[in-house]
């Protein structure tokens, strides 16, 4: 049996972007997914002339990288652009009604939701003196920049619509590394956004939202068909073994147990998979693992009809803070935001339900998600009518939540893949849960790989898989 230059165990976006930029670089690649098909939480489905998507539903994307795989990936020409319409407004519940969120100061200053005790607190984040503690929550970082009232009715609801955690858990470096990094930088938030704009006047790479014909489904399906991958369903990864020069991987399959050498494995699966996969090697690695959390969460699909929607749609949808909301923490009309996504004179809208916020979800059928959901739109949108289709997706372990001193808990996992040469973890725990960080990050893992070594081929073409009659793990080599 032929083994591949690298293996990677789950067939996410994490795996497959990997996968992609280590192909690219001549390295023969492998991935074992133990579900039915790549592409992890990503798929697009058509359901009554709508197209729905079970997990992320967009690209926002600022990084040259991921420019450059869209464009090397040839998915240039399916990449829809989001609609002039969804750019017009990003909604907030405010007293009980969506309010236009203001997206610059000038804006903010003469807008509804913010008092003039918020105003002025948000005018003087520049002289705030920076250096809060190193593992800030959320809510600790944005009171001390920019104000309680900020807090809640702003990034409280980021926090829980994009990310299903919260704030007064979340680390601040983990889950806004980017507005943390400005104040470690410049030393205030204003001068940070300031100098990043006249820097990024510079740059090639500008904002881009898009997706895709067929929805985000087709980006995970053309780069499991990349040449060079090997893509293999139904492959269970359940023993981990250091070698000499490599490592051994043993997995139960639907032809039974298989076992191969790989010189690199990346583990790209949810913490506790990769906990109780690399126990046997590290357990101080696993324990690190075991204490990430992740969020449950739901997504309620709903068409309906044009007219039975009052509200104007202009935008991309609204978040809702927690004092609004106890169960629902956001919702985006599809319809609005991408052509395709509903049949002529209707309209497509997303709820997001759960989180940190409302875990109890995880317990509820799926008519009483939809019940709860709807419930909650018709006085918002000014609803008149039953949806003519509706669609729950589960996530039990939606998104890793982000909480406690998180930042440390990444320090130690890094420190201890520094003694394993070979394996590496790369999920959606480490660096960012957008499919912009997921592309992001397999092309940084890629990269570390490929630069490793020279990589002979004639090696890569000798090697054959150590393994006994039974197929489990050869142990006589393990180190």
């Amino acid at each position: 049996m032929e083994n591949p230059d690298v293996l990677i165990i789950g067939g996410g976006i994490t795996g497959l972007a990997a996968a992609w930029w280590l192909a690219r670089g001549d390295l023969s690649v492998e991935v074992w997914e133990a579900g039915e098909r790549p592409g992890g939480k990503i798929k697009s489905t058509r359901q009554d002339g709508y197209l729905t998507e079970r997990a992320a539903s967009m690209v926002l994307n600022f990084r040259p990288e991921v420019a450059e795989l869209v464009r090397e990936a040839g998915l240039e020409p399916a990449k829809t652009a989001r609609l002039p319409a969804a750019e017009a407004r990003r909604y907030l519940l405010h007293n009980s009604s969506l309010k236009a969120l203001p997206m610059r100061m000038a804006a903010m200053m003469v807008s509804p939701l913010w008092s003039l005790r918020g105003k002025l607190r948000l005018l003087a984040e520049p002289f705030i003196f920076s250096g809060g503690r190193a593992d800030e929550t959320v809510s600790e970082f944005i009171t001390r920049r920019l104000g309680r009232e900020v807090l809640e009715k702003a990034i409280e609801p980021f926090i829980a619509g994009t990310l299903a955690a919260d704030p007064d858990m979340a680390s601040a470096a983990a889950a806004l590394p980017r507005l943390t990094a400005l104040e470690q930088r410049y030393g205030s938030l204003a001068a940070g956004v300031a100098a990043n704009r006249i820097l990024r006047r510079r740059t090639a790479c500008t904002t881009d939202t898009f997706s895709f014909r067929g929805g985000m489904g087709t980006l995970v399906e053309n780069l499991a068909r990349t040449p060079g991958i090997t893509v293999r369903t139904g492959h269970s990864a359940d023993e981990l073994a250091r070698c000499q020069d490599g490592w051994l991987v043993a997995a139960t399959t639907p032809q039974g147990r298989k076992t191969l050498f790989a010189r690199h494995v990346i583990v790209a699966t949810p913490a506790p998979a990769a906990a109780a996969l690399v126990a046997q090697a590290d357990n101080e690695l696993a324990e690190l693992l075991r204490g990430i959390r992740y969020a449950t969460v739901a997504v309620v699909h709903a068409g309906l009809s044009r007219g039975a929607v009052g509200h104007t749609l202009d935008g991309t949808g609204f978040l809702a803070p927690r004092r609004e909301s106890a169960i629902l923490t956001g919702n985006l009309w599809m319809s609005t935001m991408f052509p395709d996504r509903a049949p002529v004179g209707k309209v497509l809208l997303t709820s997001y339900l759960g989180g940190a916020r409302a875990p109890q979800v995880a317990d509820w059928n799926d008519e009483r998600l939809a019940d709860e959901a709807i419930l909650a739109l018709r006085p918002l949108l000014d609803i008149n009518a039953d949806p003519e289709m509706v669609r729950v997706d589960r996530h039990r372990e939606a998104l890793p939540m982000y909480h406690g001193a998180y930042q440390a808990r990444m320090d130690g996992i890094a420190a201890r893949l520094k003694q394993h040469t070979g394996l590496h973890l790369e999920a959606n725990y480490r660096g960012g849960v957008s499919v912009r960080d997921r592309l992001a990050r397999g092309h940084a893992v890629a990269n570390q790989i490929l630069e490793a070594q020279p990589w002979p081929s004639a090696e890569r073409k000798q090697r054959t898989t150590p393994e006994n009659s039974s197929g489990v793990i050869a142990q006589p080599r393990v180190a």
